[in-house]
Order: C-alpha cells, then sequence, then structure tokens
C-alpha cells in the first residue's frame, strides 16, 4: 500500500512503496497454503501495513490518554486493539509474517510509521486539542487506506473485515470531531475531501461494526468500542 503524502500537510511526507517483502508461506496446512497463495502481492502488502496501521492507532490513542486523561482515548485505544487483532488473524489465516514481532507501544517494523508516530506525538503533547486533532487525522487516514485496500481486494473475508473496519473510523472521527466541536472549534478535513468528512460527521453513528464511537453534538460521547 502507498502511504499517502498527503497525510499531515507541512509535517511529514510518507511514501511505503517497497518497504514490504514476498511473504514466505510455511509449512502446514495445505488448505491454508492454497488461501494463502491466492493473495496478490497488493493484498498481502494491504494486510501487512494494515496491522501496524491500526497498531499506529491504539499506540497513539494509549500514549494521548497518559497524557490528557481523555476518556474519548481509553474507549477508542481498546477498540484499535480488537481491529490490528483481527488483521493479525487475517495474516495467520494466509500464513503471512506478521509485522508486528514486537507489540510495545510506539514500536513498529514500517519504518515510515515508526516516523508518523513520532510527529503525531509531538504535535499531540502541545495541548488536548492538538490530540484530539491527532485522532481525527488518523481516522482520516485510515479511511483513505482502507477505500483503496478495498480496490485492491475481491476476497469477501478481507472486504467484509475492511468494511467493518472503516465502519468503526468513521464512527471515531465521529467521535474526535465531536470532541473538537464541542470546544467551539469549526473541524477543517485534514487529508480527506472536506465534503466527504463532513458528510460522516454530520450523519448517526453507524452499527454492526467493532469500535463505534460516539462524541458527536455537544461532545459528550466518548468514542466506546462496540
Amino acid at each position: 500500500m502507498t502511504f499517502r503524502k498527503t497525510l499531515i500537510a507541512g509535517m511529514i511526507a510518507i511514501a511505503c512503496t517497497g518497504l514490504l517483502t514476498t511473504p514466505t508461506f510455511a509449512k502446514g496446512n495445505g488448505q491454508q497454503q492454497a488461501q494463502a497463495q491466492v493473495l496478490s502481492a497488493a493484498e498481502t502488502q494491504s494486510l501487512r501495513f494494515m496491522r501496524e496501521e491500526e497498531k499506529l492507532a491504539r499506540d497513539a490513542y494509549i500514549s494521548l490518554y497518559q497524557q490528557w486523561q481523555l476518556p474519548v482515548f481509553n474507549n477508542i485505544s481498546q477498540s484499535e486493539q480488537q481491529h490490528t487483532d483481527k488483521v493479525k488473524a487475517l495474516l495467520q489465516t494466509y500464513r503471512i509474517a506478521d509485522p508486528v514481532t514486537n507489540d510495545a507501544v510506539g514500536v513498529f517494523q514500517n519504518v515510515d510509521l515508526a516516523a508518523l508516530y513520532a510527529t503525531l506525538m509531538a504535535r499531540g503533547q502541545t495541548s488536548a486539542l492538538d490530540a484530539l486533532y491527532v485522532g481525527a487525522l488518523i481516522e482520516e487516514v485510515d479511511i483513505v487506506d482502507l477505500q483503496k485496500s478495498m480496490r485492491e481486494t475481491t476476497r469477501p473475508d478481507l472486504l467484509s473485515t475492511y468494511d467493518n473496519l472503516m465502519r468503526a473510523s468513521r464512527n471515531h472521527l465521529r467521535a474526535f470531531v465531536g470532541q473538537i466541536k464541542s470546544q467551539g472549534v469549526t473541524y477543517v478535513a485534514q487529508t480527506m475531501p472536506q465534503a466527504e468528512v463532513d458528510a460522516i460527521v454530520n450523519s448517526p453513528n453507524e452499527r454492526g461494526g467493532q469500535g463505534a464511537g460516539n462524541g458527536r453534538g455537544q461532545g459528550r460521547g466518548q468514542g466506546r468500542g462496540m
């Protein structure tokens, strides 16, 4: 997956192409190996990248909750844990090497995600409002990347997982924007088209995916998972 250079204007330019290698399939169940081998290079790359991207969201929210004690970060970090675990399960199904070999907060195999995490944390420690903007940015980026991943596959299990993750990201975006608006600030989209962000935040929370965040209106919601 190409990690979009427009993520943080003026902050960091990121390109992830060529970082991920073709997976090595271990010996084991023949059916699993057959399933693994039908994945394209793009599908494999997307899964590996998404595993760490969801971990980045989890790690960021854990760190920002420790800094600002805003419940929205604690609640959504729990949802992101479920998301990265779901992608891990797909990696195991297709016998693809898991890029998360160290699950500690802030540790990434992908050097660009590691740099992005450091940049986001520097911004998020400036103020509670900046931390909420970091959360909203992460969710915008997740949505864009999930849309790209869905265009690159026709496999029902991958599409179902990505669709659930994207539904949750829309709810999380609603939660963060709701918190920002509760401080009297008009939210300006950071990487997605403004019209698309407005359509999301002005629509009701969605059911059926994990991580259904609250926090619209007066920003009282906390983005609780499930």
